[in-house]
């Protein structure tokens, strides 16, 4: 397994990450001891950046973290949490201000039972974009108060994330060099979407580290098949359903060729994907390890065909 430096952070991270979202049953409800066991699992086999948010699972992913980390040393793993979106109740929520944001980290650091935290991300800006102050409030608000506690020490670096790389690229530029030092794009660095190839020399040129997430795009490319509430259009779940049936008949399944891809460029710090069952945390390294097909990969995006790089909204 390779290890990649994230921008110029000076974090040295595994090519394949662990994404904490499963552990506040965003995909379907989980058992805690087999979370807990995924965590200990992933550190275990050498993946050392950690990814959570307080809006997976409404705080639980946080909790259930927290409660693993406890028994970590903390010098195994690099640590990443958000800001901006939250949720109480069944019910979704946003908050970019500077408040929010220094309010949010404090209570991030006591649930997860740490006391600093390595990377630091304003989550999903696209959200932002359509409230009062659009996305000119993260240029304002929502970055000078993570950098303000950048300064301070109680983070190390501080990034954003969104689905939409145009939005990334919008703030990037709106905001003093160094303010971004890291940037989390995810579903556009997989076997129905390299868009982050028209970014890469942009996040370069202004040394913002990228890492990539959601391998399997919110479940497209697998053969579970893909959860009732995924946003894509119909005719791209029916292109990735052929691609995963071609797949199959290869006997090479297809999570297997998509996390080999999504980790396959130099480019990219890290991939990170998401499980809470530690059997799949091995088995996902152990694809990572492995060389990939690449003709393969050219059957596949044949497969899907126009369909590649169609895109959707995020919810």
């Amino acid at each position: 397994m390779n290890y990649n430096e994230i921008g110029k952070t000076g974090m040295k991270v595994s090519q394949l990450s662990f994404g904490a979202s499963s552990l506040g049953g965003v995909f379907h409800s989980v058992k805690e001891a087999d979370a807990l066991e995924a965590v200990f699992t992933a550190v275990e086999l050498g993946m050392n950046f950690i990814d959570v948010s307080p809006y997976y699972g409404h705080y639980k992913a946080e909790t259930v973290l927290g409660k693993a980390l406890k028994e970590i040393p903390r010098g195994k793993y690099y640590l990443s949490t958000k800001v901006g979106r939250y949720g109480k109740d069944g019910v979704n929520t946003w908050d970019y201000s500077a408040k929010r944001a220094k309010e949010s980290v404090y209570e991030s650091m006591e649930r997860l039972n740490i006391d600093h935290i390595d990377l630091i991300n304003v989550h999903d800006i696209e959200f932002q974009a359509g409230l009062p102050g659009g996305l000119q409030k993260v240029c304002d608000e929502t970055l000078p108060a993570l950098c303000e506690l950048r300064d301070e020490g109680v983070v190390s670096h501080v990034g954003i994330t969104d689905l939409q790389p145009e939005n990334i690229r919008w703030v990037i530029e709106h905001v003093p060099a160094g303010t971004v030092e890291a940037t989390l794009c995810f579903c556009h660095y997989s076997l129905n979407d390299e868009l982050l190839n028209e970014y890469f020399d942009f996040f370069e040129q202004h040394n913002v580290g990228i890492i990539n997430a959601s391998p399997l795009s919110m479940g497209l490319l697998s053969t579970r098949g893909v959860p009732d509430w995924h946003p894509a259009p119909k005719s791209l779940v029916e292109a990735c359903q052929k691609a995963v049936a071609h797949c199959n008949a290869k006997g090479y399944p297809i999570e297997k060729l998509a996390i080999q891809y999504a980790i396959s460029s130099p480019r990219i710090a890290t991939t990170l994907f998401s499980s809470a069952n530690p059997a799949n945390v091995e088995k996902n390294w152990q694809y990572a390890l492995e060389p990939i097909d690449w003709q393969l990969v050219k059957e596949v995006q044949s497969i899907i065909g126009d369909q590649m790089r169609v895109r959707w909204k995020n919810s």
